[in-house]
């Protein structure tokens, strides 16, 4: 069976692997019809992933087809077209205790810490399967994307009327506004690319962005924007430590800041930056069944629309060839698709 494995950082091989055993209780065997492209996937690649282990095979952002279910699975049958929840927590630990499965303290990540879906056929944990008899194969692999989003969103908690700053637009970044935008909030939206913040305003209708160039204006612009209190919430979705440890100056008094990127690197301020403003500072990891549960049925309803996320397409023969295009802003990508 064909499969993609990335063997250390920037070297992907193709390889061929083992069909599956059958399912025993509890798993379902499912094919892989579609895999998204995930920020973690490209920081896996750069080497820049602090979770992610060597080789591994990528692929978490997944649209599947079950095609046997084991003994006991009465969620999922034969047929389904699934999203996947691709935490694998222990649920006995503290954190699986208090209904926090997404920060499980043994957690694995399939694609991350073990292999995940850049192959044919597996077998995964049915419980991690959220089925839909609508959505396609490509909407449902972006819906784990989707569910970081709203898990961030929840963890700064704004409600109507909050001025909220999210801090890069990529893939985590729009899915964190997606949820935003629901609440109510006045949205500004922050970046070095013109390109995403066009973006931004061409298909969310944010009126606020500001481009980031690294001269103090950014500050001043904010200050503009929200009548010169700053930002409630900040959202972080940069994973670049020189924006997380900068991004403290535009938080508001009593206001909250959320680091929802991964970085290996130092993030660092002074003392006083958090505590005189009496901030809280949060981090956002993974997501909760629930999330993948609400964005099926908003998609489902057209709450959202995920036809302009999919900028870029490859096939499985051409993965290797074309990954590391897609690691380069001026491409243009905001979120990849490979079809299988």
């Amino acid at each position: 069976m064909r499969a993609i494995r990335l063997e250390e950082p920037r070297r992907f091989a193709r390889i061929e692997i083992e069909e599956p055993a059958g399912p025993g209780p509890g798993q379902a065997l499912v094919k892989t019809h579609r895999m998204g492209i995930c920020g973690t996937d490209y920081s896996g690649f750069l080497g820049k992933m602090p979770f992610f282990s060597y080789p591994r095979i990528p692929g978490h952002e997944l649209g599947v087809e079950v095609l046997q279910v084991g003994q006991g699975v009465h969620n999922v049958v034969p047929g389904d077209r699934c999203s996947i929840e691709p935490y694998m927590n222990c649920g006995k630990c503290f954190a699986c205790r208090r209904g926090n499965s997404n920060c499980c303290e043994k957690l694995d990540v399939i694609g991350v810490m073990i292999d995940g879906g850049l192959r044919d056929r597996f077998l995964i944990r049915a419980d991690k399967l959220h089925p839909s008899q609508q959505l396609s194969y490509e909407q449902l692999a972006l819906v784990e994307t989707l569910a970081i989003g709203c898990h961030a969103c929840d963890r700064g908690a704004p409600t109507t009327g909050d001025h909220v700053l999210i801090i890069g637009a990529g893939p985590i970044g729009l899915a964190t506004l997606e949820f935003t935008r629901l609440t109510g909030a006045t949205i500004t939206v922050m970046d070095m690319v013109q390109s995403r913040l066009d973006f931004c305003r061409n298909t969310y209708g944010i009126p606020h962005t500001i481009l980031y160039r690294g001269d103090g204006s950014e500050l001043e612009q904010t200050l503009a924007i929200t009548g010169g209190d700053k930002y409630l919430i900040v959202t972080d979705a940069t994973g670049n430590n020189h924006s997380m440890s900068q991004a403290l100056q535009y938080v508001a008094h009593t206001g909250s800041l959320v680091y929802v990127g991964i970085t290996t690197q130092e993030v660092s301020f002074l003392h006083p930056q958090l505590h005189k403003p009496e901030m809280t500072l949060k981090g956002a990891r993974n997501a909760l069944p629930a999330d993948f549960r609400r964005i099926i049925g908003l998609i489902e309803d057209g709450t959202i629309d995920t036809q302009p996320w999919i900028t870029h397409r490859t096939g499985f023969d051409q993965v290797v060839d074309d990954f590391e295009s897609f690691t380069h802003p001026e491409t243009g990508v905001i979120k990849a698709i490979i079809e299988l």
